[in-house]
This record gives structure tokens, C-alpha cells and sequence, in this order.
């Protein structure tokens, strides 16, 4: 009798995945960013032929310690952990005991406690998920720390460019938005700086410094400048959540400078990709036809987030197992 693995057609477990934890695409290799990729494939392919049941987690708890809201990330990992036959769990931490003054860590270590591999943590404050790998024996996924990364978000972006462009190498891809404080801002540039791209980051100065050239990327304060070059804009939310005061004079302001409308479109590529990790804010990041139209993947992202994650459960608790 065939395994679940062997009937997808996912292979052996890759002895060349050595890590127990995701914190970030800064500590990846382009070698490991790509198999990520390669195994993402193929649960994606898996799923689309029908397959909604893969129990090669059967013996794996994973829990969802999001300290911040969330619909996509939270849903896609628990659908993701269900699909590989993992218990999930999701904690609210609005009803726990951090309202009684528990720690972050004392929180994690007791529902370790209960049985669990995997922690999927989710915070405001960069580094958290971080400190609960060093004091963990769960194998721990980031989230999203702060400002600081979001690599599911990061590998699930560059997957869906690699699916419609068929390649990652030598394109032109722009980051538009809030830089400053996008985590996915900074695992996208991770990621694709490794994999070739070449990544401009775009925004009011306010939010985009030329300091960003140091980690090897261009700059610009003009959208319409950087337009007729770029292969893929990735428009980014503006996070007023992280800021202590308006960056520019009004929403209406950064619209007219920073959406993409039919306008805008027209000065692109013929095949430019459009992508966005959402939530979206129609109107101000870009217009709702842009956002329906036919060089869209938004929703192929969001497909694409629940392989991106399982690939991700099944490589650490993998790499989990032979550690134990």
C-alpha cells in the first residue's frame, strides 16, 4: 500500500531541511526558499485533484498564538494543519490568562505543556517568535512580528509570482505602500533578492527612506516614474495601526499619488502582476477594477497561502521529529 506522500507525489522527506523553526527568510538560502516552493507545489496540486484529506501529520498538534487579529494567516494555517491530519488549535488571547498578568512565554510553555509541536505565534512586538524558539521545545512559526518579517506571507507572494511568471530570476518586482512598517515588505525583499529579482521599494518619503538601499534594493517616491519597467507591483496597506502619526495629509492624498487605476495600468507591461496581501482597502491601494481585473492574483495568493503553509508544517515537524 502506497503512503500519503507517495500517492501526491511528494517524495521522501529532504534530508537537505535541517530547520526546526520559521522565523524569518533572512536565515534561508536560496536552495531552501526553493524547495519550500517545490513542496508548496505540490500540496497545491494535491488539493486541486481532490485530495483534502493528506494525513501526514496525524500525531502533530499545532496551536495558532495570534496576539493580533487576523483572517487569512489564522485560517490558512488551521486549514492547512487540518488537511495534514494535525489537531489544530486556535487561542484567543483576549479570554486568557494574560489578562491576569501571565507572560507571553509562561502562556506558550503551558500550552506546550499540553501536548503540543507546533506554535504558530503571531505578535506586535518583533523578535517574539524569536524568544519563544529559544524557550521551546515546539517547533515555532512567525507569523508576523511586528514590522519586523511575516515569511509564510513572504513565500506565499513569491509563489504566485514564480506560478504566473513561470520564474523569479531577473524581473522587476516593486513593493508599493507602507514600507516602513511592512513585515511583508521585508520578506518579500528576503526572498526575492535571493531567488534574482530585482525589488524596488515605493511610497511618500515619509514611509520609504533611502536607508532601504543598504539592504540592496532600489528606492523611489514616484509611482508613475517606476511603472513602465516593473514586471509585478505588490501594493502594501497602509498601517496607521503601527503609526504615531499620519505620514501623509490624507488618504484621499496617497490615493491620487499611490493607487493603482485603470490610468496607471495602462502606462504598465502588457503582463504586469498585480499582487496584494490583503486585507485590501479598495480605492486607496488600488480600485476595485484593478483589483477584479485580469492581471490580478490575489485570490491565487490566498490559494496559495494554505500549500505555502502546509509545506512549511510538514517540513518542521519533519525536522522536528529527527531532533527528538
Amino acid at each position: 500500500m502506497s503512503t500519503a506522500a507517495e500517492q501526491i507525489g511528494l517524495g521522501a522527506y529532504p534530508s537537505e531541511w535541517r530547520h526546526r523553526h520559521l522565523l524569518g527568510l533572512e536565515e534561508l538560502s536560496a536552495d531552501e526558499i526553493t524547495l519550500i516552493l517545490d513542496k508548496a507545489e505540490v500540496f497545491k496540486r494535491a488539493i486541486l485533484q481532490g485530495h483534502r484529506r493528506i494525513p501526514l501529520l496525524n500525531d502533530i498538534t499545532c496551536v495558532t498564538l495570534f496576539f493580533e487579529n487576523s483572517t487569512r494567516t489564522r485560517i490558512s494555517f488551521s486549514l492547512a494543519a487540518r488537511r495534514l491530519g494535525a489537531d489544530s488549535i486556535d487561542f484567543s488571547a483576549s479570554t486568557s490568562s494574560l489578562s491576569k498578568g501571565e507572560t507571553v512565554i509562561d502562556t506558550a510553555k503551558n500550552i506546550e505543556a499540553m501536548g503540543t509541536d507546533v506554535v504558530i505565534v503571531r505578535h506586535r512586538t518583533p523578535g517574539t517568535p524569536h524568544l519563544l524558539a529559544q524557550n521551546l521545545r515546539a517547533s515555532v512559526v512567525n507569523a508576523g512580528d511586528g514590522p519586523h518579517e511575516h515569511p509564510t506571507q513572504g513565500l506565499l507572494d513569491i509563489m504566485t509570482i514564480r506560478e504566473r511568471r513561470g520564474h523569479v530570476e531577473g524581473l522587476t518586482v516593486a513593493l508599493v505602500g507602507d514600507i516602513a512598517h511592512s513585515r511583508t515588505a521585508r520578506s518579500n525583499i528576503w526572498g526575492l533578492k535571493k531567488l534574482g529579482a530585482h525589488v524596488i521599494v515605493c511610497g511618500p518619503s515619509t514611509l520609504v527612506s533611502p536607508r532601504w538601499k543598504e539592504l540592496g534594493v532600489e528606492y523611489s517616491w514616484s509611482l508613475d516614474e517606476i511603472l513602465p519597467r516593473v514586471d509585478v507591483l505588490n501594493l502594501l496597506r497602509i498601517q496607521f495601526e503601527r503609526q504615531y502619526g499620519r505620514p501623509f495629509p490624507s488618504v484621499r492624498e496617497y490615493a491620487h499619488l499611490y493607487a493603482m487605476n485603470a490610468e496607471r495600468l495602462a502606462k504598465t507591461k502588457d503582463d504586469i502582476l498585480i499582487l496584494a496581501p490583503g486585507p485590501i482597502n479598495r480605492g486607496v491601494e488600488l480600485t476595485p477594477d484593478v483589483a477584479d481585473g485580469s492581471h490580478s492574483a490575489i485570490l491565487e495568493q490566498v490559494t496559495n497561502g494554505v500549500a505555502v503553509r502546509m509545506a512549511v508544517l510538514w517540513l518542521l515537524s519533519g525536522a522536528a521529529r529527527d531532533k527528538r
